[in-house]
């Protein structure tokens, strides 16, 4: 989990909820995924709120591996494999980049994003919004595509952000309750 607060990664016990261990982060952390045997997260630096991607490995960030993301933006990630997908809700798209983040191809996204992941049956998911980004919905996107539809399975409140499924739980994060939340 990461924190805007304290600037920090929270490595948190998922039955428990207790935090096992922190790692400090070089700016605001927002996106964050596992690939191959390590973790890389989008990191927001200065005023202008740049986006850069880093490594982390072995409990630390790996300032070396510093790269920006493409036009300085970016905030959900998740990756299939050595496949990367970075969400970039300005632009309201997902690009899809190999692991040393040359870009494969964009995928247009049909509304605002709160957050995407892959679940347990290998689909793609994802919390879209309406332009203000109030009416959060839960559902799926066929990332196949170059222009896929949004197809709803449920609201959520307004204030999800993030979304990860850790093989039998879909988790998010209440962002004005300061919270954590499954469903």
């Amino acid at each position: 989990m990461g924190s805007w607060e304290t600037d920090r990664l929270y490595i948190i016990d998922p039955q428990s909820l207790q935090v096992r261990d922190e790692i400090q982060a070089p700016g605001r952390p927002y996106g964050m995924a596992a690939v191959g045997g390590e973790l890389r997260a989008v990191v927001a630096h200065g005023d202008e709120d740049d986006r850069y991607l880093y490594r982390v490995r072995n409990g630390a960030f790996d300032l070396a591996s510093k790269t920006p993301c493409p036009d300085l933006t970016g905030s959900f990630m998740t990756a299939r494999g050595s496949t990367i997908y970075l969400g970039q809700m300005h632009y309201q798209r997902i690009l899809e980049m190999s692991s040393d983040y040359a870009i494969q191809r964009e995928i247009a996204l049909p509304t605002r994003c709160a957050g995407f992941a892959f679940g347990p049956d290998g689909r793609f998911y994802m919390i879209s919004a309406d332009a203000e980004f109030e009416n959060l919905s839960f559902g799926t996107l066929d990332v196949t595509q170059d222009r896929p539809q949004f197809e709803s399975i449920r609201a959520l409140p307004d204030e999800a952000r993030y979304l990860l499924h850790d093989g039998s739980t879909w988790w998010t994060s209440l962002r004005d309750s300061n919270e954590i939340a499954t469903f």
